[in-house]
């Protein structure tokens, strides 16, 4: 994700509890894979990360690839690891609004870093 220009500003490892698994997928909450959802994210820690830049949210999906890792591009982080779509093995927000919902599930009020890379005012407008 640095690769594609994104910048770390948040990294937390955690175990997630059944209840912060269950606001991360409430809208999930009564379809048949929402218990399965809950169970496999609080199965063992996890990390979670906050990248920023310009289109982040794209930039990253891009990156990531399809939620079914078998209709994922080969170069894709899902593409390239994973093998079925109930074990989804990264996350990525799908729009801004849901990026803030969940760094604040999974950052708990804990600030992310906001900075700048020297190199960022040589290739952004």
């Amino acid at each position: 994700l640095e690769r594609r220009g994104l910048k770390l500003a948040g990294l937390r490892l955690l175990q997630v509890e059944q209840p912060m698994a269950e606001r991360h997928y409430a809208e999930h909450e009564g379809k048949p894979f929402f218990a399965g959802l809950v169970s496999y994210i609080t199965s063992s820690p996890i990390i979670a990360a906050v990248f920023e830049g310009t289109n982040a949210v794209s930039a990253a999906r891009q990156t990531i690839g399809s939620t079914n890792p078998t209709e994922s591009s080969p170069g894709t982080i899902r593409g390239d690891f994973g093998l079925e779509i109930g074990r989804n093995l990264i996350h990525g927000s799908d729009s801004v609004e849901s990026a803030e919902r969940e760094i604040e599930i999974f950052f708990e009020g804990q600030p992310v870093i906001q900075w700048k890379k020297d190199t960022d005012k040589w290739i952004f407008e």
